[in-house]
């Protein structure tokens, strides 16, 4: 099994940056991809970000040239830096990591004030 527990949301203004982060523990040999999802207040669970072990990423439309993925390997972290923030990422932001499986964090809420 995989646990990930993500850190650094909160409350920021539109326009602020938010950085968070995911770390992996457990059996964390062979991850593959790594991401960000998000859930927003009555809708579905979308994917923001995702990074796989060779570093290679991929965005959502919604978020391409203000969010940014990163991942250390090494401490099995994940990292999603996001600039530029606006009202309608207000959301529960999901760590998602692919080993055999999907897994899922316990999700950071980002709430951005306009």
């Amino acid at each position: 099994q995989v646990q990930l527990v993500e850190s650094g949301g909160g409350l920021v203004q539109a326009g602020d940056s938010l950085r968070l982060s995911c770390a992996a523990s457990g059996d964390t040999t062979c991850i593959s991809s790594m991401g960000w999802y998000r859930q927003g207040p009555g809708k579905e669970r979308d994917l923001v970000a995702t990074i796989t072990s060779g570093g290679s990423t991929d965005y959502a439309d919604f978020v391409k040239g203000r969010f940014t993925i990163s991942r250390d390997n090494a401490k099995n972290t994940v990292n999603l830096q996001m600039n530029s923030l606006k009202p309608e990422d207000t959301a529960i932001y999901y760590c998602n990591a692919q080993r055999i499986q999907s897994h899922w964090g316990q999700g950071t809420q980002v709430t951005v004030s306009s």
